[in-house]
C-alpha cells in the first residue's frame, strides 16, 4: 500500500479575523494531534492546489466563495474531505438544514468505526439534516443528552457522495471537545460545581484546576467494587483514537495507508509514572520515601516546596536517580501569591537548596490555578518543560478527570492566537491511595486499563508525608508498583516522558518501508513506525499490532540522517 497524501487546510486569513474579535479557533488542536502520532502532513490554504491531496481535512476554512467552489471541485474530481462541524459554506450549496441540539451530549459510534467505544461525551455539536437533497447521503452513529442510550436519530457522522469524491463530515466539533475537556472552555475565575454526593467540595473558594472540568458527576462516574467513586473514561484520548481510525478507514477505501510512530519505545509496552510533592517537608517522611522506592527498585518525581528539606537529603535523592522538581506554592494560607514573580523567586529558591542550575518540571501546589495559560507562559519563560497540575484535588473527582492520560502541548487563549504552550501537560489520575480520606486502592486496576486501552501514561501522586504517617499509603504505593510491573508498564520520571516525547516530534516519517529521517539530535533509534493494514494483507510472518482499530506492520525504521 501506498502512503496517503494528507492536506490539512488551514485559512489562515480567517483565523485571524476571528482571533482580532476576541474568537478561540481551537480547531488547531488537530495539529497536535497529527504531530504526537507524527503523521505525515502537509498544512495547506486557501492558495494551495487541492488535487495533489488524496485527503484533505478542512481544519478552519472561511465562508468566502471562491474557497468554497475549491473545495467542491477537489471532491467531485475524486477528493475525500473531512470536517468536524466545519464547512458552513457548503451547507446552503448542498442542500442541508442546521439541526438544533444540546451542544453537550454522548456521540454512540457502534457502527462508524472499526472499535468498539463507549459513548463519548461531546461538548460542540452542528449537525446537519439532509432535506429533500439529492445528495446520496450515508448516516452513520447517533447524538444523544445522555450515555445511556441513543435517544435520538441525528447522526454522529454524514458521508455525502459529491462528484467522484466524498465530504465526510462529523457532527462534532471534535478538536474544540479535546480542548475543552483537556483544558476547560473558559479561564478559570469561579469555584467549580460540587459533587452532589458530596465526595468533592469543589466551592472552597481556592481557585484550582479542577474548577474548570467539563464532565458530568453522574453520568462519567463509574464506581469500584469498594464503592469509590471516579471517572472512568479518558473522553478526549479515545475522540482521538475515534477520528484517527476514520481518517484510516478512509485511506483505506483509497487502497492506501497512514503511518505513525507508535506512542512509547520499542521495548516499552505501557508507562506508569510516580510523583510526589514535599508538603510539610519532613525529613523522615522522605527517608521512608526513599527506602520504599529502593526496595521496589522505581525512580520518580519528587516536586519540592519551600522550605523544603535539610541540604543531605537531596543528595540522596540524586544518588537514588530520582527527579526533582518544583511543586509552585500559591496558596494564600501559606501566604503564597499567584503571581510570576512569586513562580519565578520559588524557583530560584530550589536551584540554590539543590545546587542544580534547571529543572524539568512543575505542580502547582493543591493543583492551583487561575485564568487559562499564564502558567504555562511562566513556565516557557523560566525553562520548565513539563507540568503536572491539571490533576484531582478531591476524593471524589480522581480518574480521567479531564478526559486524557496522554502528554500533549498545551493551546493558548485567542489573545495569543491558539498557539500551542511549550510545555508537555502530563496530569496526575489520584493522590495517596487509602489515604483516611480520600480513594482507596480499588481504583488502581480501573486506571491501569482506562491507560492501556489508549497507550497513554498511568501518573500516580503519593505524598512522602503519607506514606511516612500512614502505613497503608505505603502499602498503596507498593500495590500500585507491583500490579503496574505485573501488566509489564515501566516506569519513568516526568523528565524521561518530556525527553521521550521531544525526541520522537523530530522524527519525520517518509515512507511505509520503515523511512524516516531525523529533524535534530536525538540519541535514540527505538521508534515503531507502524503501518496500518487492510485486512486482507495481514500475513502470519510478520510482527502486527492493533492501533484505532487497525492491525499495523511494525517496521523497523531506517533513519536517512546519522
Amino acid at each position: 500500500m501506498n502512503m496517503a497524501k494528507i492536506g490539512l487546510y488551514f485559512d489562515q486569513e480567517e483565523a485571524e479575523k476571528r482571533w482580532a474579535s476576541g474568537q478561540n479557533v481551537f480547531e488547531v488542536f488537530l495539529f497536535e494531534v497529527f504531530e504526537h502520532l507524527r503523521i505525515p502532513y502537509k498544512k495547506i490554504g486557501a492558495n494551495d492546489v487541492l488535487e495533489s491531496f488524496d485527503i484533505v481535512i478542512a481544519v478552519l476554512e472561511s465562508k468566502r466563495m471562491e474557497s468554497d467552489e475549491d473545495l467542491l471541485e477537489y471532491v467531485s474530481t475524486g477528493g475525500t474531505l473531512i470536517s468536524y462541524c466545519g464547512l458552513e459554506g457548503l451547507q446552503e450549496i448542498l442542500g442541508f438544514d442546521s439541526i438544533a441540539v444540546d451542544q453537550k451530549g454522548y456521540a454512540f459510534l457502534s457502527n462508524v468505526l472499526s472499535q468498539d467505544l463507549p459513548p463519548l461525551r461531546y461538548l460542540a455539536a452542528d449537525p446537519w439534516n439532509p432535506g429533500a437533497g439529492l445528495l446520496k447521503v450515508k448516516e452513520k452513529g447517533s447524538m444523544s443528552k445522555t450515555n445511556a442510550a441513543a435517544d435520538s436519530a441525528v447522526p454522529v457522522l454524514q458521508q455525502i457522495a459529491y462528484g467522484n469524491g466524498t465530504i465526510q463530515r462529523w457532527s462534532i466539533n471534535v478538536p474544540r471537545t479535546i480542548v475543552g475537556l483537556q483544558q476547560g472552555t473558559r479561564p478559570v475565575t469561579k469555584d467549580g460545581i460540587p459533587a452532589p454526593d458530596g465526595t468533592a467540595n469543589l466551592d472552597e473558594n481556592l481557585l484550582k484546576a479542577d474548577d474548570g472540568f467539563e464532565l458530568d458527576w453522574e453520568m462519567d462516574r463509574s464506581h469500584t467494587e469498594t464503592g469509590m467513586p471516579y471517572f472512568a473514561h479518558p473522553y478526549a484520548d479515545l475522540w482521538k483514537e475515534a477520528i484517527v481510525g476514520h481518517l484510516f478507514a478512509c485511506a483505506a477505501e483509497k487502497s492506501l495507508t497512514v503511518p505513525f510512530i507508535d506512542y512509547w519505545p520499542d521495548d516499552v509496552k505501557h508507562v506508569a509514572m510516580i510523583s510526589h510533592d514535599s508538603d510539610l517537608n519532613v525529613d523522615e517522611s522522605a527517608l521512608l520515601t526513599l527506602e520504599t522506592l529502593k526496595a521496589e527498585d522505581v525512580q520518580t518525581t519528587w516536586c519540592m516546596i519551600a522550605p523544603g528539606y535539610n541540604p543531605p537529603i537531596y543528595e540522596k535523592i540524586k544518588a537514588d536517580g530520582h527527579e526533582l522538581a518544583l511543586h509552585y506554592n500559591a496558596l494564600h494560607q501559606d501566604a503564597g501569591v499567584w503571581s510570576e514573580k512569586a513562580f519565578s523567586d520559588q524557583l530560584e529558591w530550589l536551584k540554590k537548596v539543590t545546587g542544580l542550575n534547571h529543572f524539568t518540571s512543575n505542580k502547582n501546589h493543591y493543583t492551583l490555578f487561575e485564568g487559562w495559560g499564564e502558567l504555562f507562559s511562566w513556565c516557557e519563560k523560566y525553562g520548565i518543560e513539563t507540568d503536572q497540575t491539571r490533576g484531582p484535588s478531591k476524593k471524589g473527582n480522581i480518574g480521567f478527570l479531564f478526559g486524557t492520560c496522554h502528554p500533549y502541548f498545551p493551546v493558548a487563549w485567542a489573545d495569543e492566537k491558539n498557539r500551542h504552550y511549550d510545555v508537555l501537560e502530563m496530569g496526575f489520575l489520584t493522590q495517596d491511595l487509602n489515604h483516611n480520606t480520600l480513594a482507596d486502592s480499588s481504583v488502581i486496576q480501573p486506571f491501569l486499563d482506562g491507560v492501556k486501552r489508549v497507550n497513554g501514561l498511568a501518573h500516580f501522586l503519593f505524598h512522602q508525608y503519607h506514606i511516612y504517617n500512614q502505613p497503608k499509603v505505603r502499602e498503596a504505593i507498593i500495590e500500585v508498583i507491583r500490579t503496574a510491573r505485573d501488566q509489564e508498564f515501566t516506569f519513568w520520571t516526568s523528565k524521561q516522558v518530556n525527553q521521550w516525547e521531544r525526541a520522537r516530534r523530530k522524527v519525520v516519517i517518509e515512507g511505509v518501508s520503515g523511512e524516516i529521517k531525523i529533524d535534530g539530535v536525538i540519541g535514540r533509534d527505538d521508534f515503531v513506525l507502524l503501518v496500518p493494514l487492510a485486512a486482507n494483507q495481514c500475513s502470519d510472518d510478520e510482527e502486527t499490532v492493533k492501533r484505532f482499530g487497525f492491525q499495523c506492520r511494525k517496521v523497523k525504521t531506517v533513519s536517512n540522517i546519522v
